[in-house]
């Protein structure tokens, strides 16, 4: 185990994997130390029967900045957009087609005349782009550009699939706004093989790079440059940590700014069925949208590849409000309405009440911390740190400024190693 190091990265999500490539072609040595026995986090995708679930539904922005930095860096996953035509909305019981194209507009239930007018007066602007104010929020921007309540439902539903958060007082409009412009433009991706195949590639690069890769090394501590683990020590000249902001404040429990972060994180939550489905009692209707309700539901296995032929990957989510807790009956009466007869057809399923989708939402009148911790050589990577991204975007984003920032600065040089170092113990 090396004794110091130019940087230490601390967690093997996206951020970290993708910082230490970063940094590491940048010509500097790179320890990147992941507490659990495999990479990914988040990310990880988990085999079922032969069926690849994600942990929840997960879907790569095709014209965001988390696509953009994985494409430098050598990673292009491949995958399927979600079809436009057979997307369902479910409003008071009833079911309509989705009103996200020209054609779904003029032939959807959902919405008479004049609502419909309003509608594609409104989806036109956000292509254009975002005319939310700095200090508005998502409640108080719908409010303001649509009178319809119809039109301002569907608004909500898709707010809360764009951004998985289903807290329209707490986030900022014009991130969210963006984040709609970026799904109706450029849309999203569902990756063959899951995410995983992403953590995959990145350890690829990251290995070919040079970086020193140890999981299951539970850091203790950090400071002064010094990385503890298992009464022994890295020396570093920087340390970026990639982890949620408890676990980094955990870390360094002497900054106040980590303190204030972890305070003020709201985190984005979902309560997640997820299923691996023998065939479906309706083939066409392979997405649906709450529109009354905050719930979602997905067949991800129509787009990209996902499991063995004629087995099904279905992902179905409710966006949880901050404090909200939720079993499974919502989820399981979207598939009932949807998929009627579906429970004879499980060949997987795992329920997870309360999926962390993101650490922080994108807080209207709050800034988040920058990716740099003043004065103490160490450097913050994740869904919570910087500004504008949402979701992975955000990760990647921050992993790339934490990067560029360490290569900016003055030198550090690393302290010199202890005594104690020859002791590790670590994984």
């Amino acid at each position: 185990m090396e004794r110091n190091a130019d940087v230490v990265v601390i967690g093997g999500g996206l951020g970290g994997l993708a910082s230490a490539v970063l940094l590491a072609r940048s010509g500097r040595s790179v320890v990147l130390l992941e507490k659990s026995p495999a990479l990914g986090g988040r990310a990880a995708t988990h085999e079922e029967r032969g069926a690849r679930l994600n942990l929840g539904p997960h879907a790569l922005y095709c014209g965001g900045a988390g696509r953009a930095l994985l494409r430098e860096l050598g990673v292009d996953p491949s995958g399927g957009r979600p079809a436009a035509s057979g997307m369902l909305a479910l409003d008071r019981g009833r079911l309509h087609a989705l009103p996200v194209g020209f054609a779904s507009l003029l032939s959807t239930g959902l919405l008479r005349l004049g609502e419909k007018l309003e509608a594609a007066r409104v989806l036109q602007s956000l292509q254009q782009g975002p005319d939310a104010g700095p200090g508005e929020s998502v409640a108080d921007w719908i409010d303001r550009i649509a009178r319809r309540a119809v039109t301002r439902r569907l608004l909500h539903a898709l707010v809360r699939v764009t951004t998985y958060a289903s807290a329209p007082d707490l986030v900022a409009a014009r991130e969210a706004a963006a984040q709609m412009q970026l799904a109706l433009t450029s849309g999203v991706m569902y990756v063959d093989g899951g995410w995983q195949t992403i953590v995959d590639q990145l350890r690829a690069r990251a290995v070919e790079s040079g970086v020193a890769i140890h999981t299951g090394s539970r850091v203790e501590a950090v400071a002064g440059g010094r990385v503890r683990i298992g009464g022994a020590s890295i020396e570093a000249g920087a340390v970026v940590i990639a982890t949620s902001p408890a676990a980094a404040r955990a870390l360094v429990p002497s900054s106040a700014a980590l303190a204030e972060a972890e305070r003020a994180a709201v985190p984005v939550r979902a309560a997640c069925l997820d299923l691996a489905l023998s065939s479906l009692p309706r083939p066409r209707a392979l997405f649906c949208l709450g529109i009354d309700e905050p719930l979602y539901y997905s067949v991800h296995s129509g787009s990209a590849a996902l499991a063995p032929e004629g087995v099904h990957v279905v992902h179905v989510a409710r966006y949880l409000a901050p404090g909200e807790k939720a079993d499974d009956s919502s989820l399981e009466a979207l598939l009932d309405r949807v998929q009627p007869g579906w429970r004879e057809r499980v060949i997987a399923r795992r329920f997870l009440p309360q999926l962390v989708v993101a650490n922080d939402i994108l807080p209207v009148g709050r800034r988040r911390p920058g990716p740099e911790l003043a004065g103490a050589g160490v450097y913050l990577v994740g869904d919570w740190v910087g500004e504008g991204a949402m979701l992975a975007d955000a990760t990647l984003a921050s992993a790339r400024a934490a990067a560029g920032s360490i290569a900016t600065a003055r030198p550090r040089p690393a302290p010199a190693p202890r005594a104690d170092a020859s002791s590790w113990s670590g994984g």
